[in-house]
């Protein structure tokens, strides 16, 4: 996020889906100051996402632990930060602390830009990185070519994120079709769906859902090795082997037989998960940033499950804290984070609908959150976090967005796309 939920974000994801603009707290003084009073914070989740709800009280409790000093926000969105920040961060007017997205595309390229405050020596003192899983950390580190997955810490996270399967149960139910728990057993429901006259998959052409869709096709074929070429450049990554060459061709045929709908091309992600919410649609595949926003919302029976058939699935530690190169205040940064990987905290984000990292598992009452994290806990055990297509290289996720849309629309086959994938990838890749 979108993904990025990407997450959700528009992203993405994640990438990140449901991203939206926070709501003021307090004043904004345009910039910290440097006697230790104000904490100039940016984050962009929703005050009614899981996040949200955990961080405000975050902000809380950093007030009531730090008498006199204030948290101020400034009003941004995702694709605000996201866009901006290589400015911002530049300037005098870069905040303390701000929540960005993490990969090489974005949190890589900042760090490389020398925009980031590395945090080794606070991330070992105060033992963030031993509540992090070896997956979930992996975003949180880069080297001086801003790759993730080694060098020094410039970001932390404080949730984890996975893509899954939802699914209306009640549509279902009122259509006699029966749940599937097989990959064969999905693709039998969607012929279902589509002979009843029902478009099986909410998609969102525009943003991060359909790339995200082609992307676990692929995963489903491929191993961490192949994540690891795409990815972190361990190898020579082909588009056109085994893998990719499965996902594009059958996405291809999804659209051809009614399962995606040719008409998505121009609809967001957010527009989509809300043709879920509405009962609209009977499945739809994208990130835990959605789960708590559906459980308040949706009026429906309704459950979840890792995609069926493959060990692998888009996932990763949430985006990150990172603390500008230029920020004011550090100290209280680094105290802000600190209280959000509190045990408190994290039971908060947890029992909302978030994918904790430090949370006690115990104080976890929700059923619904509870299983939310048993499958992200799955995961993570067989080591089946593999990111998000988007993140290998700067600019790529505009690439995946309009050659995807050329898939739906059939304008472009899927050997073509994946040559252009090819070209735009390998253009891209910083040198070895």
């Amino acid at each position: 996020m979108l993904t990025t939920r990407r997450r959700v974000m528009t992203v993405a994801a994640a990438v990140l889906g449901g991203s939206l603009l926070v709501t003021a707290c307090g004043g904004s003084d345009g910039g910290g100051s440097a006697d230790g009073k104000t904490l100039k914070l940016w984050h962009y989740e929703g005050a009614d996402s899981a996040m949200g709800a955990a961080w405000n009280e975050a902000i809380k409790e950093f007030e009531a632990k730090h008498p006199g000093v204030k948290v101020k926000f400034e009003e941004k969105g995702f694709e605000q930060i996201q866009k901006t920040a290589p400015m911002i961060l530049n300037s005098s007017d870069a905040p303390d602390l701000m929540e960005y997205n993490k990969g090489n595309a974005t949190a890589g390229q900042l760090s490389k830009q020398g925009l980031l405050t590395d945090l080794s020596a606070e991330v070992t003192k105060r033992g963030w990185d031993k509540m992090l899983s070896p997956g979930v950390a992996t975003t949180s580190k880069y080297d001086t070519k801003g790759v993730m997955g080694s060098g020094k810490w410039y970001g932390v996270p404080n949730y984890a994120e996975y893509t899954m399967v939802y699914y209306n149960k009640d549509l279902f139910k009122k259509y006699k079709i029966a749940e599937p728990k097989t990959f064969d057993e999905l693709t039998a429901a969607m012929d279902e769906f589509v002979a009843k006259g029902v478009t099986p998959l909410a998609n969102a052409g525009a943003e991060y859902m359909a790339q995200q869709y082609l992307y676990q096709l692929a995963l489903s074929k491929a191993d961490r090795s192949w994540v690891d070429k795409y990815e972190l450049y361990k190898g020579k990554n082909d588009f056109h082997d085994p893998a990719w060459t499965y996902a594009a061709t059958t996405f291809a045929d999804w659209v051809k037989k009614g399962y995606i709908s040719k008409k998505s091309t121009s609809t967001k992600a957010e527009d989509a998960g809300v043709s879920w919410i509405q009962g609209k649609t009977p499945i739809l595949f994208s990130g835990s940033w959605w789960y708590g926003r559906f459980q308040s919302e949706a009026k429906f029976d309704w459950d979840s499950g890792l995609w069926p058939g493959s060990d692998l699935t888009l996932g990763s530690g949430g985006n990150l804290w990172v603390v500008p190169k230029n920020a004011k205040n550090k100290e209280l940064a680094y105290d802000f984070i600190d209280i959000t990987m509190s045990k408190k905290i994290q039971n908060i984000l947890g029992n909302k609908g978030g994918v904790p990292v430090a949370a006690d598992t115990s104080a976890i009452t929700d059923a619904k959150s509870k299983e939310l994290i048993s499958d992200f806990n799955t995961v993570s055990k067989r080591d089946g976090l593999a990111f998000y297509p988007d993140w290998p290289v700067n600019g790529f996720y505009d690439v995946l967005v309009s050659e995807t849309q050329k898939l739906i629309t059939g304008s472009e086959k899927p050997d073509a796309y994946l040559s252009n994938l090819q070209q735009a990838y390998d253009k891209g890749v910083p040198q070895q």
